[in-house]
């Protein structure tokens, strides 16, 4: 039995470009005054690098240790890191190469100008997501995947789509994966899992019940266990060996973050597959080949005669 995960674990500070990013995901687990300054530092990044510790909190109505604290939590050792991390974006965001936050879906928006904001929202969820992702991490995911006897996968609602898509893919260069809806059942799989498996988790929130009590089964009977979520400092984190940060849009009225997380979701579990496939290149190619042959013999007009 694995002792549980230390979720305080060191990581390399978050790049400028991954700020933003940052704050949208976390921003909302945060309390209302780290809230305060959280959404200052993103919404005017120059400003706020010009100011002092001090400034900054007079200027968000909060406490200095509030705004080191913040800082802790986006990923810098103090407020000084940030403070360059700022000045950092402020300037790539004068050279064009950091886009302004999309503007909420408003209920009286044409349907043209939602299609523009979606589009937008969609292209930033998924550079959010690049730009904050574990390399490391995600090459560990995918040297567990890659020698893996049997891979489970764990999902509520639309994060359940998410990884039925993983196990698509998984399958069709034959890996042995399952993703069952039923909490009842994903329990009863993890049960079953033992060092050499994999168990993958995805929970946007990164606390959800259904989910993290067969990640916990899992990684107690000895398996791999991978968390994508968009909560890092979340409950699942505790049972998990690996953690891939998922990217969300705001959360807005008309599209909760839930919703809007699937796109970062997807990029992940695409980059999961593909490094698989990468690495298991002379199986899996065949076994795609044969996928796509049995397929088009499928939906191939027969002969009536």
């Amino acid at each position: 039995m694995k002792e549980t995960a230390i979720t305080s674990r060191p990581a390399l500070p978050t790049p400028p470009a991954a700020l933003a990013a940052k704050v949208r995901t976390l921003a909302p687990s945060m309390t209302r005054s780290m809230q305060r300054v959280a959404e200052t530092v993103a919404g005017d990044p120059a400003g706020s690098a010009a100011l002092t510790v001090t400034g900054l909190a007079e200027r968000t109505g909060t406490s200095e240790a509030t705004v080191v604290r913040t800082a802790r939590v986006l990923g810098y050792p103090g407020y000084r890191d940030l403070r360059l991390a700022l000045a950092a974006l402020a300037a790539e965001q004068a050279a064009g190469r950091a886009p302004a936050v999309t503007a909420d879906i408003a209920v009286d928006d044409p349907l043209a100008r939602v299609v523009a904001k979606l589009a937008q929202e969609e292209a930033q969820c998924l550079a959010d997501t690049a730009a904050g992702l574990d390399a490391a991490a995600l090459e560990a995911a995918v040297a567990a995947l890659t020698a893996a006897r049997r891979v489970d996968v764990y999902g509520i609602g639309a994060s359940n789509l998410v990884g039925q898509d993983l196990v698509q893919k998984l399958l069709r260069i034959g890996l042995i994966a399952h993703a069952p809806a039923d909490p009842h059942l994903a329990v009863t799989n993890a049960v079953q899992l033992r060092s050499g498996d994999v168990a993958i988790a995805i929970t946007h929130s990164g606390r959800t019940t259904d989910v993290i009590e067969p990640l916990r089964v899992a990684f107690e009977r000895g398996a791999t266990t991978v968390a994508i979520t968009g909560r890092p400092d979340g409950e699942i984190a505790q049972y998990a060996d690996h953690i891939l940060t998922t990217s969300s849009a705001r959360e807005s009225e008309l599209r909760p973050a839930a919703m809007s997380s699937r796109t970062s979701q997807l990029l992940v579990v695409d980059c999961l597959f593909i490094g698989v496939a990468q690495r298991t290149y002379e199986r899996a190619a065949p076994a795609l080949s044969a996928s796509y042959e049995a397929l088009a013999h499928r939906h191939a007009p027969r002969d009536r005669r």
